[in-house]
């Protein structure tokens, strides 16, 4: 393991994260807020722990294995989150333990929160914690892989332990550097259509620029305490929805149908098709119950509320115009089972992904034919391309450590105080990054303990980094060589 070349690294992403600060502590200056030097403070820390960790990583080495990418990753979010955390102990006064849980939220775009009354505080915080979300929405990883060459490093391996999905080998261009520089190209481009629609549709600047930030990503924070919510209005919420379901697309698939120039690209696509038509069957469902229920007195009502909050949990946003834990009989529970499905890969939503979801459902079907065709070859095929068995089993590996995972994280919150229900949606919202639960964590993780954050925390962070890359470095035979 090439423990000063990661130091070197880990050095690199603190310096750039210090120079990130000047975003918000700019919009400080614009507003005339006192925040100034707590952003000041916060960049003299970040900065001084990566110039540390760069005088531990002089003169190192450029070659990386792929156990040191796994390494880099983990201490990255890990530090990184920690690091994050210090303007929201200097400008919300939150209490250590809260003001990580919310750094964790914000850069693993989960969206879950502790802090109430948003309305009130500084815009320079605001924009800090949406700017956060968009950051990580991306993530910071595939940034580094398009400087990295700069450096003389390669960034496969980093890319391997960090990129969301199953099919993680595949490269849009030759250079995985050039690669990233087309995703962070993509992902500016759209956040910058999705600001100026907001701003055209009624929202002030500001908040057309941060929930921009936090729609793309799929993140969800917002800038007030009623989320989207606070506007009450129709076309704002179906531009989100429009790029919430960008944001949980393929960026791959966006880069090949702008290559090509046609929106085919997303038609042809096998887990986009079948992500679309998730949302569609849930949306009509929900709506159709809430409509018959009486929960709203007209069809439209009842469908333009089922769209928006079944787009925002599949896409593992965790925007609000109603508080949908609230809704009658079996609604709030099939929604929360609906975020374990998530995004497409190589996407910036949580959630298992849909095309394991669409691997595991080809596999059991393919268990059943075998039944009746004992002596047949049946390979599992998407589209027109079959599917390796070395893939396949790698989405049951995922599957078994997941559900093992999650199930000790649930019990963990259930000794740290919630009960069942609130344990497993806290966890379920955790992993799969989308903020709001049920229960006690239906608005907020204000009332659970510091236990019960810190069990959040981590399981944000392995839901974030899709379990193998945290459980890898758990292992033993990780350090023996």
């Amino acid at each position: 393991m090439h423990l000063r070349t990661i130091a070197r690294i880990i050095g690199f992403f603190a310096l750039g994260f210090s120079l990130i600060l000047l975003l918000p502590l700019l919009v400080a200056a614009l507003y005339g807020e006192d925040e100034i030097g707590h952003f000041l403070e916060a960049m003299g820390a970040t900065a001084a722990f990566g110039l540390v960790f760069l005088a531990l990583g002089y003169r190192a080495g450029n070659d990386l294995h792929s156990r040191d990418g796994f390494l880099i990753v983990a201490l990255f979010w890990f530090g990184l989150s920690s690091i994050a955390s210090l303007p929201f102990m200097l400008s919300a006064h939150l209490e250590p333990v809260d003001a990580l849980f919310e750094a964790v939220s914000a850069f693993t775009t989960t969206g879950a929160t502790v802090i109430s009354g948003l309305d009130e505080l500084p815009k320079s915080f605001l924009f800090y914690r949406q700017l956060l979300q968009w950051l990580g929405g991306m993530g910071l990883i595939v940034l580094a892989v398009a400087v990295m060459p700069m450096l003389g490093i390669g960034g496969m391996q980093l890319y391997k332990a960090e990129a969301p999905g199953p099919l993680k080998e595949e490269k849009l261009t030759p250079r995985l550097s050039q690669t990233a520089r087309y995703l962070w190209a993509f992902y500016v481009g759209m956040t910058l259509i999705n600001a100026l629609a907001y701003w055209l549709a009624g929202m002030d600047l500001f908040d057309a620029i941060t929930h921009a930030f936090s729609t793309l990503s799929t993140g969800g924070f917002s800038t007030h305490d009623a989320s989207i919510g606070y506007f009450d209005s129709a076309l704002i919420e179906m531009i989100a929805v429009i790029f919430m379901i960008m944001g949980a697309i393929n960026f791959s698939v966006h880069f090949l149908a702008w290559r090509h120039r046609s929106l085919r690209e997303y038609l042809h696509n096998v887990e986009v098709r079948v992500f679309l038509l998730l949302i569609v069957a849930a949306v009509l469902v929900i709506a159709g119950f809430l409509w018959f229920s009486g929960e709203y007195p007209g069809y439209l009502d009842a469908l333009r509320n089922s769209l928006f909050e079944v787009v925002s949990v599949i896409t593992s946003t965790g925007f609000g115009t109603v508080d949908f834990s609230l809704w009658p009989s079996f609604v709030p529970v099939l929604l929360i089972f609906i975020s374990f499905i998530g995004g497409c890969g190589g996407s910036t939503a949580g959630g298992m992904k849909v095309m394991r979801v669409i691997l595991l459902t080809e596999q059991g079907w393919r268990e059943v034919r075998r039944l009746i065709h004992p002596r047949a070859k049946l390979p599992i095929r998407i589209g027109d391309q079959v599917v390796s068995p070395q893939t396949v089993q790698g989405v049951w590996g995922f599957m078994a450590a997941y559900v093992v995972s999650f199930v000790i994280l649930m019990l963990l919150m259930m000794a740290a105080g919630l009960d069942q229900v609130s344990a497993f949606s806290a966890i379920a919202t955790s992993m799969n990054n989308l903020g709001p639960g049920l229960g006690a964590v239906s608005s907020s993780f204000a009332g659970v303990s510091d236990a019960g954050k810190l069990v959040a925390s981590f399981a944000m962070l392995l839901g974030r980094l899709e379990v193998f890359t945290i459980i890898v470095l758990l292992t033993p035979e990780f350090w023996r060589s």
